[in-house]
């Protein structure tokens, strides 16, 4: 570890930590926390105070998302979902905003970026505008810090009233597309953290797990370290108040239940929210809800036992397939209401005593992680004092090499990261099951087929979300074939690139922020300009995007384009089976 800075930290002159906080400070004079419909109604200074007084008086908090592109149609269900459930007696105490990943660059430059699916706010008055609809906590989660508009949103954020702002977790792992310079990306966000800090109520600086690393490491203990170390880098080194969520991937009522005891021991904050298990819905519509009753029912018992702060999110059954509406995400609401009224009888069927002492272990092996890492880093000539060099180091090293070197388990060369896990995440588990069952399907000739096509698969995604990329290399390396990995996040360009030089004769994209189509016209496009056209292309994920007749229109939602990308040369996946047996039809 002794040439890790010079492996990580290229550059002859990192950004001065104390210009950086001046500045910080400075915009801090002017850029106070607005007054908005939820501080007022509740006459609090911050959801930090709110979300303790509920810890104290039992309540359980709940949290809705809106995900809507049209500014009107947000502000109506901001409206009209509180006030529908308010009328049934069901509270609600937040809503988190998705906001579109175009928000992330310069407000200068956005117009000419790609878009996804989410809000766009263009100015200071429509976040005001936002929050104003009704008293529910305003939650700024995605596209706001960790991204190079990270210091303007959160000024517009805060001036709206908003005290839980995110998403940290993204600055670890998501990259937006054509965007290359993570300095910029740094310092924006540690002046945003400084900011916050300097505000005379505690901001909540929302950091999603799975948004960042803990969707990658194998070991839970990892994930865990993961907010242990951004507690030291937002806490520690620059006096701000990290707050976590996770859920995404917590499938086994045994992780979710142990995660959730381990993270409230160790926060120094009350939790943002808990979110749902979203991979646990499929298909169909009405098999959904055994899932959103099973993973709700952990997260009510689990802040009845040990309060966190965290609000449980009942994610509607629809998500799957499209954007929620104002009704579905009403009903889920009603459903995790009633459901809290009925957990109190399971109370005395639980025994904590398994449970505790897997949180146990998590938190150890966590403290483990953290102190390796910052020793390690340390070591190899990184300033753990800077947290500016600490955020490039874990941004520019990734979660596969942090696991794999400092990771607390012994080493084990049969684990996916070099070592045994603590507490092996679901997701690892989940993911190896899907793919055996993908096989398994098949005859042994068509998996001998498979072996001896001779494809070579490059393998990647449009986004930050890699669950599907892993899914797809398990695959092809349990059937024989040959992948190559294309990145996450990856810039058509650059994966044309890739495609050349390890000559790969097939394309597999995943995809899930609503870009699906323009992501294949640009590579299209070049792998035209490189004499590959023709190259199979098969896509899956969410196959939808916003079909815009006007390069300014923000009303639309988004729509299935599966036709669309046939019709521009793709082969669309709605499963990993899809492809499988295609690729039996083809002779390259």
């Amino acid at each position: 570890m002794t040439n890790l800075r010079k492996r990580v930290l290229t550059e002859k002159q990192i950004p001065d930590l104390t210009d950086l906080i001046g500045e910080a400070r400075g915009t801090a004079k002017h850029i106070r926390v607005g007054r908005c419909s939820f501080l007022q109604s509740h006459e609090v200074s911050s959801e930090f105070e709110y979300k303790n007084k509920k810890v104290l008086s039992g309540n359980i908090m709940r949290h809705a998302q809106i995900g809507y592109r049209s500014l009107e149609r947000s502000c109506q269900a901001y409206r009209e979902i509180y006030a529908r459930l308010h009328d049934q007696n069901c509270s609600l105490d937040r809503y988190g905003v998705c906001l579109d990943w175009s928000m992330g660059y310069p407000p200068n430059e956005r117009t000419a970026r790609p878009r996804g699916t989410g809000l766009i706010l263009d100015s200071s008055e429509a976040y005001v505008r936002l929050t104003s609809q009704a008293p529910v906590a305003p939650h700024f989660g995605d596209f706001v810090m960790g991204m190079p508009a990270a210091f303007d949103n959160t000024c517009a954020a805060l001036s709206a009233g908003a005290t839980s702002i995110g998403n940290l977790g993204q600055y670890f792992t998501f990259r937006l597309p054509h965007w290359h310079d993570d300095i910029v990306i740094t310092v924006q966000t540690v002046k945003a953290i400084a900011l916050c800090a300097a505000q005379p109520v505690p901001i909540l600086i929302h950091s999603n797990l799975d948004d960042g690393f803990g969707a990658l490491f194998t070991d839970l203990a990892c994930t865990l370290g993961a907010v242990l170390l951004e507690q030291y880098i937002v806490n520690d080194l620059l006096g701000g108040t990290v707050s976590h969520c996770y859920g995404h991937t917590y499938s086994d009522p045994l992780a979710r239940f142990a995660f959730q005891r381990a993270l409230a021991e160790v926060s120094q904050a009350p939790g943002t929210m808990v979110y749902g298990n979203t991979t646990l819905y499929g298909k169909g519509i009405a098999p959904n809800f055994a899932g959103l009753g099973s993973y709700l029912l952990v997260d009510v018992l689990a802040q009845m036992f040990k309060p966190s702060g965290h609000a449980i999110n009942p994610v509607p059954v629809s998500e799957a397939h499209r954007i929620p509406d104002i009704e579905e995400i009403v009903d889920a609401h009603l459903f995790a209401d009633r459901l809290i009224n009925r957990a109190e009888g399971f109370k005395t069927l639980i025994s904590l005593e398994k449970v505790d002492i897997t949180a146990t272990n998590i938190i150890e092996g966590a403290s483990r992680f953290k102190d390796r890492v910052i020793d390690g880093f340390s070591t190899g000539g990184i300033d753990v004092q800077n947290p500016v060099e600490m955020l490039l180091a874990m941004r520019r090293l990734g979660a596969r090499f942090l696991e794999q070197e400092f990771g607390p388990g012994e080493k084990e060369t049969i684990s996916p990261s070099g070592r045994k896990a603590v507490f092996l995440a679901a997701t690892i588990s989940e993911l190896e099951q899907q793919a055996d069952a993908c096989v398994n399907a098949l005859s042994e000739e068509q998996k001998q087929s498979l072996s001896d096509s001779g494809f070579k698969i490059c393998v990647a995604t449009t986004d930050v979300h890699e669950y599907g990329k892993l899914l797809v290399e398990s695959v092809l390396a349990k059937v024989g074939i040959s992948s190559i990995d294309g990145g996450v996040c990856t810039d058509p360009e650059d994966l044309v690139k890739r495609i050349v030089s390890e000559k790969a004769n097939v394309i597999a994209i995943s995809t899930y922020n609503g870009v699906a189509l323009h992501y294949l016209d640009r590579l299209n496009s070049e792998l035209d300009k490189n004499n590959l056209e023709g190259t199979p292309i098969y896509i899956g994920g969410k196959l939808n995007q916003i079909i815009e007749t006007d390069a300014f229109a923000h009303d639309d939602l988004p729509v299935d384009v599966t036709q669309q990308l046939s019709a521009a040369g793709a082969i669309p996946c709605l499963q990993l089976e899809d492809m499988l047996l295609d690729l039996l039809t083809k002779n390259l």
